[in-house]
């Protein structure tokens, strides 16, 4: 899956809210972790919610992406 703010709501929250939330339904499944492929231009915006990039930049429908990790 993927996910997405429209234009209209960027730099409102919503794509963070929408982040911790899901962090909050993996915490509550007792996950210790979450893990994401962002596609490269959102790189900071994880970053930014404290995810970290490991391994190498891969393509997903022809679009570069990183993977990547944050402890919860």
């Amino acid at each position: 899956g993927r996910l997405a703010v429209s234009r209209a709501a960027r730099g409102l929250g919503v794509g963070a809210a929408l982040v911790r939330a899901i962090e909050d339904a993996a915490r509550d499944q007792g996950l210790a972790a979450v893990d994401l492929h962002a596609q490269t231009h959102a790189l900071r915006f994880y970053e930014r919610l404290g995810y970290e990039p490991y391994g190498p930049e891969f393509m997903d429908a022809g679009i570069p992406h990183r993977a990547m990790r944050r402890a919860i």
